[in-house]
């Protein structure tokens, strides 16, 4: 079994919104706000391994290369990528290796995750439990960073 892989939720604000010709883009580049940019940093300091939840794409290896897109768990109207597929990728990716799985994330990125998990002998931790708005989530991971401590 491995240690901790960590899901962080991707974010509306892409590169293609500044650089309307960038192509496509390693989706640790792709996602531009603040909040995944915090969020990766969590990611990347204190997981094993880390992974980003798109709503399109669904599981995504950082170095992935993706496209600009517009879809969104809330809404459906952009047709998410749905449960079932997560959970194949689940098995796909070899993701219950994991013993942890931290999602960083709002509700419905962390209830898509627990759903996609909900088979698999993992615990799921929501370090964001609690919190409202991203402002409190930004100030937790950064502050996590800085002391060394994982939330």
């Amino acid at each position: 079994m491995d240690g901790q892989l960590i899901i962080v939720q991707c974010g509306g604000c892409k590169i293609w919104k500044k650089e309307p010709d960038a192509g496509p883009t390693k989706a640790t580049d792709a996602y531009i706000s603040g909040y995944f940019r915090n969020n990766r940093a969590y990611a990347e300091r204190f997981g094993t391994d880390w992974l980003i939840l798109s709503a399109k794409y669904g599981f995504l290896d950082p170095e992935t290369l993706i496209e600009d897109y517009n879809v969104s768990f809330l809404d459906p109207r952009t047709k998410p990528i749905d449960i079932g597929t997560l959970r194949l990728q689940v098995r796909e990716m070899r993701l219950a290796r994991f013993p942890f799985v931290a999602v960083l994330g709002g509700k419905k990125y962390v209830d898509m995750a627990r759903g996609a998990f909900d088979s698999c002998p993992v615990r799921i931790h929501e370090p964001f439990r609690g919190l409202k708005g991203i402002g409190y989530m930004q100030q937790a991971a950064k502050g996590a960073i800085q002391c060394g401590r994982p939330l």
